[in-house]
């Protein structure tokens, strides 16, 4: 387990504050990118529960921000990302859509999102370390 893998689990479980999905994946990797961790979660704040509104997954959105606060942006690598959490998801990126699915496969709404932070912060760590910026 890397070491923002491991930050990030530590916030979505922290007694003491509630951070979405969005702000644990954007908090786990801020403070190495030059972000400070109120700023990270100012940011990220309203990507949380697919923007505010069961759209596109804050795990994913927050994980092209981080792409970008890491100065990575081209097509290829975003797509990539895109691609394997869509594989992993059968065919979904939309929070509604995730929930519900896991919610017929008799799943709870926290683990699952703890999940998809945990992916997208597993992914971001091979797409950092593969390109050299971690």
């Amino acid at each position: 387990m890397g070491k923002y893998l491991e930050k990030a689990k530590a916030l979505r479980n922290d007694p003491n504050a509630h951070y979405n999905c969005a702000q644990a994946v954007m908090g786990a990797f801020a403070p190495d990118a030059g972000l400070s961790m109120e700023d990270a979660c100012r940011v990220s704040a309203n990507f949380g529960g697919g923007m505010k509104m069961a759209a596109t997954c804050g795990a994913v959105t927050s994980a092209l921000m981080v792409l970008g606060l890491y100065g990575i942006e081209d097509p290829v690598t975003v797509g990539e990302l895109f691609r394997t959490v869509r594989d992993n998801h059968n065919g979904c990126l939309n929070c509604a859509d995730l929930l519900r699915m896991n919610r017929e496969a008799g799943g709870a709404k926290k683990p699952h999102c703890d999940g998809m932070v945990y992916e997208a912060v597993t992914l971001l760590e091979q797409i950092l370390a593969k390109s050299g910026k971690i």
